[in-house]
């Protein structure tokens, strides 16, 4: 079973006869950098797969070189001028995407392949399972263009810790899958070659186990943690309007004009 065209849809899902959903992001041409069609899409392909009664395990890969390379700054600046509520409403749906991937009732698997940025790594985070190929390069990116990285920080925080996150989120640095494993963003590092083959034996490993009882698993780890329900609604709106206004200040628009004339920020003494 399949959803989406592999021509017009941004994210792209099938369904085998064990349950393992494979959901696909499919943006090659700009890395799977997401805009508002990708967020909608992921959305859209998370309500399919909801209506399952045999699903069992959802896999996350990218089409491509590269996994995720974080938001589409083209898309950031088509939305940076328009009102407060459609920037807030941008912010939302991007934060429910990431966190209906974190509160999945079933195990969830990324296969990290290239780059994986910014919010990428939000995504990563809000997986149960990640394995990486040894070509992935991770960096939390938004500092550099005068943004936050607000909706995703409770994610990073939780897999990474804080003290990671107040390194790597701060410092905007890019950082090889051996380090990502290291702090704790991903599990394996294999040879890109294998990359495909360890994501199939951890599903094997899943699909042995109790469905009913890794869903209440994983419900009872997400209450004791810090970026999964833990986190109340009150908590998670102050972060969508941070981010939302964050994207439409200045220092923004100065960051997002330097990433497109190839310069450094006014702030850099780099030149």
């Amino acid at each position: 079973m399949t959803g989406g065209s592999p021509t017009a849809n941004p994210v792209l899902w099938t369904l085998d006869e064990r349950g393992v959903a494979t959901v696909t992001l499919n943006r090659p041409e700009v890395n799977n950098a997401y805009d508002g069609a990708l967020i909608a899409g992921v959305l859209a392909a998370m309500d399919d797969l909801g209506g399952k009664s045999n699903l069992r395990v959802v896999v996350l890969r990218g089409n491509g070189r590269h996994f995720q390379a974080g938001a589409d700054l083209k898309w950031i600046n088509s939305v940076r001028p328009q009102s407060a509520e459609a920037n807030e409403a941008a912010s939302r749906a991007t934060f429910e995407a990431v966190q209906r991937l974190n509160t999945l009732p079933i195990p969830s698997v990324a296969l990290v392949q290239g780059g994986c940025f910014g919010g990428g790594t939000g995504v990563i985070a809000a997986c149960d399972v990640v394995i990486a190929a040894d070509n992935a390069l991770f960096s939390i990116t938004e500092v550099r263009w005068g943004l936050t990285a607000a909706i995703i920080i409770p994610q990073l925080c939780d897999a990474i810790s804080v003290r990671q996150v107040r390194r790597y989120a701060l410092t905007g640095e890019r950082f090889g899958a051996e380090d990502a494993r290291r702090i704790g963003l991903v599990h394996e590092v294999v040879p890109l070659a294998d990359l495909e083959a360890a994501g199939a034996k951890v599903v094997e490993q899943l699909l042995a186990n109790g469905p009913e009882a890794m869903a209440e698993t994983k419900r009872l780890a997400l209450e004791s943690s810090f970026g999964g329900m833990a986190v109340d609604d009150a908590a998670y709106k102050r972060l969508v309007h941070l981010h939302s206004v964050k994207r439409q200040s200045a220092e923004a628009a100065e960051g997002l004009a330097s990433f497109a004339e190839k310069r450094a920020g006014r702030w850099s003494n780099q030149g």
